[in-house]
């Protein structure tokens, strides 16, 4: 748990419609890292410190208050009139709260924890009214132009929107992040008199700057260290190069505890995503969901694993396991398909083309190639021969069948459940198990349907 920053309040400007990303979906409601742009600066804002969330709500309002967690509190920008307006929404949820208050962009995703408990911190150490997070980039257009105050840079004299900026102007590569931090209640006062009289006529927060300076209030800056968290989305290209940013971050955080990625260009790893020491990752493999990966794995190359659990020494390759469990030294692949509700015990063999559904298998247990399993048990050591199925749905509902211990099951052997396969029991090639069919122990069953014809 984050430690709270007493009397620290967050507001998030989540309004805008993002229309330059071509959507049907609201802006910050777009994901990053398996995560929505707006959770991403929720959880930011949460792990900085504050004790209260405000988001403010615009374009499709409802369907973005539907993904908020518990505990947001959310006010709606009806027409929007720009940032200053946007802020000034938020003071009906905030009316009786002092203290500060830091203003973030929902669509800012990369913007970290450290730095924002470094703005308060350097806010109240300057004891400032107003503090500008600002970033040194190598291409500033687009953005907003810092002026520091000549005889005191450690102060922010104005902040200039590039398109009302001079050519002089234009060339300061110092820029605005969009983030800030302020006092209250002295943010409300000053609001009140930002005007519109700009080219595109919206109330602009950045002017709160130069109206504090004029009454003689500090206003500083505060420079990130990392230009890639100032990083606002707003088209697609934008989020494709967050996504290389974060998932970059990812892989060198895995390299640093112990994991070899032998293809970060090509190898994407979701934050939530644990990796155990000595795995080695290899090109073209996706981690995502809340995926555990055991120590000693190989994971790839091409495999797709989404929240699922390995234990350790496991081989999984060109193949896609969801939301299943396996255990230790098991090797899944090439070419097969795990499905949610899997469970491969420990020392489990799946090769190659295998869909299996729903399903436990049991320690030592082999499936080489080319077959289905689906709400179904295969006891420990139990062969599963190549082209088997099981039949498990009539229509209507599943049926579950259930394979015993060191059973061998033939080749294009077809398993309608509900059927039981005994334990050391042997069904022959092309064998049709009905529904209801129970093959004793020990026993050797061929044919359509099949029929029992000795003891093995």
């Amino acid at each position: 748990m984050s430690r709270k920053i007493p009397g620290l309040t967050a507001i998030i400007l989540a309004a805008g419609e993002g229309t330059r990303m071509k959507s049907d979906i609201p802006k910050v409601l777009h994901t990053l890292g398996g995560r929505t742009l707006l959770d991403w600066v929720l959880r930011t804002a949460q792990a900085a410190g504050a004790e209260r969330r405000v988001v403010v709500l615009g374009y499709q309002g409802e369907a973005v208050a539907k993904t908020l967690p518990p505990g947001i509190k959310t006010v709606i920008q009806s027409r929007q009139l720009g940032s200053a307006h946007a802020v000034q929404t938020a003071k009906s949820a905030l009316a009786k709260s002092s203290g500060e208050v830091l203003v973030l962009c929902g669509d800012a995703p990369l913007i970290s924890s450290r730095t924002l408990r470094r703005l308060v911190r350097e806010h109240r150490r300057l004891k400032a009214r107003a503090t500008v997070l600002t970033a040194k980039v190598k291409n500033p257009q687009g953005y907003g132009r810092i002026i520091r105050e000549p005889e005191c840079p450690a102060r922010v004299a104005r902040i200039v929107e590039e398109r009302e900026a001079s050519p002089q102007e234009r060339q300061v590569r110092e820029v605005n992040s969009g983030a800030y931090c302020f006092s209250l209640p002295l943010l409300w006062e000053v609001i009140a008199r930002v005007d519109n009289r700009n080219r595109k006529g919206e109330h602009y927060l950045t002017d709160i700057v130069e109206l504090m300076r004029r009454q003689g209030y500090p206003v500083a800056g505060v420079l990130a260290s990392d230009a890639g968290e100032i990083l606002g989305i707003n088209r697609r290209q934008d989020l494709a190069q967050a996504a290389a940013v974060l998932n970059r971050r990812t892989l060198e955080l895995h390299m640093d505890r112990g994991v070899s990625i032998l293809d970060p260009d090509h190898t994407w790893i979701h934050p939530e995503v644990r990796v155990g020491r000595d795995t080695i990752i290899c090109s073209g493999t996706h981690l995502t969901g809340h995926t555990i990966i055991g120590a000693h794995n190989i994971i790839g190359p091409g495999a797709h694993l989404d929240s699922t659990r390995t234990g350790p020494r496991v081989q999984i390759k060109l193949s896609v396991v969801e939301h299943s469990w396996i255990g230790d030294r098991v090797c899944i692949g090439p070419f097969s398909h795990l499905r949610p509700g899997t469970r491969v015990e420990s020392d489990a063999k799946i090769g190659n083309f295998a869909e299996i559904n729903r399903s436990r298998i049991k320690p030592g247990a082999k499936m080489g190639h080319v077959g289905y399993l689906g709400d179904c048990t295969v006891g420990r050591k139990a062969n599963i021969g190549a082209g088997s199925i099981t039949a498990n749905y009539d229509g209507r509902q599943k049926h579950a069948t259930r394979i015993g211990e060191q059973a061998f099951i033939g080749s294009g052997t077809v398993l309608v459940g509900p059927c039981e396969v005994g334990r050391k029991a042997l069904t022959g090639a092309g064998a049709v198990l009905k529904a209801g069919t129970r093959i004793p122990p020990g026993t050797i069953a061929v044919g359509v349907p099949a029929r029992i014809i000795k003891k093995r």
